[in-house]
């Protein structure tokens, strides 16, 4: 029989890991890093459209190799599947996802090392393709991740949620009226206190309509989490700066993948729909933000 730990166990081991961690880095940075917002050019971006099932054909190979090089992502990977064997079973499988999908939501959600590399691997991947060939070994993360949210979408694509998100230890600034990205998988929360946990030194509102509510695949379910794309452009529509912190409200306006199917370029397959944008005219969340 399976003994699930309490939700107010899990936050409270949440947060005290998250301020023994700050503690630690406010040792070495008693002032946040300033930050401009932008579009964050050299993230790999890619929301494979077009090239789902050949993607999906070069998985297994492709989470060897990666296995092989990427130490932190082989443990993640290990203790989520037994978590995954544990929650569900092979009787009991979860609908909307596969199981590899559903493997990656909890590997994601349960590891802050592994969390922090693969984002600050996906903020620079797309430096350069050789870069994304030969230094970016989590390609087969992005790619269960990019398409568990494309699926969880589907049953109401035109859904948008209004989350929040906290960040620690960087002051981020924008211009309103600006387009930005996050660049990386941006965790959000739907309820504001689970938020301000996180951090204070900017806090963001935010109206995502190509995120997806990840609660029933996370590790930390209580922590009411919706993900949000690379790929997924914003508008700023307001900037506050006081000496608490920043505060940025953003509206999605949109999605742009400059590097669509970028794998298979490399392998002589099927190249999708290649650098694609899709603008603020196209956002089911634009109207709501107005």
């Amino acid at each position: 029989m399976e003994h699930f730990t309490p939700c107010w166990v899990l936050l409270a081991g949440s947060l005290l890991s998250t301020l023994a961690a700050s503690s630690a880095r406010r040792e070495h940075h008693l002032i946040p890093t300033q930050t401009a917002m932008g579009m964050a050019p050299e993230s790999f971006d890619d929301d494979y459209k077009g090239c789902v099932e050949q993607m999906r054909a070069k998985l297994p190979e492709l989470s060897c190799t990666e296995f092989t090089h990427n130490s932190v992502y082989a443990e993640g990977w290990r203790a989520a599947a037994v978590k995954w064997q544990r929650r569900w079973g092979r009787h009991h499988q979860p609908r909307q996802l596969r199981q590899d999908q559903a493997i990656a939501l909890l590997a994601y959600t349960a590891s802050s090392q592994l969390y922090d590399q693969f984002n600050a691997d996906t903020r620079s991947g797309a430096c350069s393709h050789q870069h994304y060939l030969n230094s970016y070994h989590f390609k087969a993360l992005h790619f269960l991740l990019s398409t568990a949210l494309t699926d969880l979408r589907r049953s109401d694509p035109n859904t948008c949620y209004h989350v929040y998100r906290g960040v620690r230890n960087v002051r981020f600034t924008a211009k309103e009226g600006t387009t930005v990205r996050f660049g990386q998988f941006a965790s959000s929360s739907l309820q504001r206190n689970i938020t301000k946990r996180f951090g204070n030194d900017t806090f963001f509102e935010i109206r995502t309509c190509l995120g997806a509510p990840i609660k029933n695949f996370s590790s930390i379910p209580c922590e009411d989490e919706v993900l949000i794309p690379p790929f997924e452009l914003f508008e700023v529509t307001k900037f506050k700066r006081d000496n608490n912190g920043n505060t940025i409200h953003l509206c999605s306006s949109g999605r742009q993948s400059r590097h669509t199917c970028e794998l298979l370029k490399h392998l002589g397959g099927q190249r999708g729909q290649g650098q694609h944008q899709v603008g603020r005219g196209h956002s089911p969340g634009r109207a709501l933000c107005s």
